[in-house]
């Protein structure tokens, strides 16, 4: 049943002031509006609250077993307002985002780390999938935007570009390509390499670049994540080409990372959100913040590049 809050508020002024148009004056409207209000309820009830004559007016034994009743149903629905209207401008509530394993462990730490000491209440979910995962999420409402990377997606997505990141050969120190500051990709032929496998999102990105010159990934391995070819590297098994976010500061300290050219190979990210979707006030206040914090780390990726 339908909540009618004009009736309640009109069925209230009544009891409290025992009089139509002292109710009437209570709520600023006329005493014919204030009595359409009431007849209103009254027929979505099905019963008689008030007794009316010419001469008095008083409130039958429904209305007066419903009277405490609707005092709580109308604060209870103030109050429910008052919070929601308080959660808006304080942006508080929860987050549920998606992205790509990627950005998650490189990007997104330091940006959860601003957000946590700016909304220390706020939780956030964060659903880290590959590419067609992170759409898929946002388009079925599981997430309300993601960090993806910048592909061609269903129109019903909203792409704001957000992050560059460049693909480089990851080796060990002692590999004999460990002292090169650059290397050609013609130049990998005739060494134990790993590289993206089909069903990785960077493998069909790779392929379309390299293509125009002719050339084709040589490789030892395929895998699918690029953590497990920074691993592999790691114990020697071989060199590996992997976007540069891929490889953390100070995890592998014998891991060097020599730039790929001819040509130079990039990914971008992208801010992904349904197209005419209303984030929620605390989602709004996330979403800002990655777009204000993406600005310096792309002007650091393009002073590296």
């Amino acid at each position: 049943m339908k909540v009618d809050m004009l009736g309640l508020q009109a069925f209230l002024a009544v009891a409290e002031h025992g009089s139509f148009h002292a109710g009437a004056d209570s709520l600023h409207i006329t005493s014919t509006a204030l009595t359409r209000r009431l007849q209103n309820l009254e027929a979505v009830l099905g019963v008689q609250l008030v007794e009316r004559t010419t001469r008095s007016l008083a409130l039958t034994v429904i209305g007066q077993n419903f009277l405490p009743q609707a005092r709580r149903l109308l604060a209870d629905i103030s109050s429910a307002m008052l919070g929601i209207r308080e959660a808006g401008q304080a942006s508080r509530g929860n987050v549920t985002l998606a992205c790509v394993p990627t950005v998650g462990v490189q990007f997104l730490p330091a940006v959860i780390q601003a957000y946590s000491a700016l909304f220390p209440g706020n939780r956030i979910k964060i659903l880290d999938h590959s590419s067609a995962g992170v759409a898929g999420a946002i388009l079925q409402r599981e997430a309300e935007f993601g960090i993806s990377i910048a592909e061609s997606y269903e129109p019903e997505l909203e792409r704001i570009p957000l992050l560059e990141d460049r693909f480089v050969l990851a080796c060990r120190d002692d590999h004999p390509l460990a002292r090169r500051r650059s290397i050609a990709w013609s130049q990998l032929e005739g060494h134990a390499l790993i590289v993206p496998g089909p069903g990785s999102s960077n493998r069909p990105l790779l392929d379309a670049a390299l293509a125009p010159s002719g050339l084709n990934l040589p490789f030892v391995y395929e895998v699918q994540r690029s953590s497990t070819a920074v691993g592999l590297v790691a114990q020697g098994v071989g060199a590996a080409v992997v976007p540069r976010l891929s490889v953390q500061a100070g995890t592998y300290p014998r891991i060097v990372l020599i730039a790929l050219a001819q040509p130079t190979v990039r990914r971008s990210f992208a801010l992904l959100s349904r197209k005419g979707a209303v984030l929620s006030p605390a989602a709004q206040a996330l979403y800002r913040l990655i777009l204000s914090m993406a600005k310096p780390a792309r002007g650091r990726r393009a002073q590296a590049g």
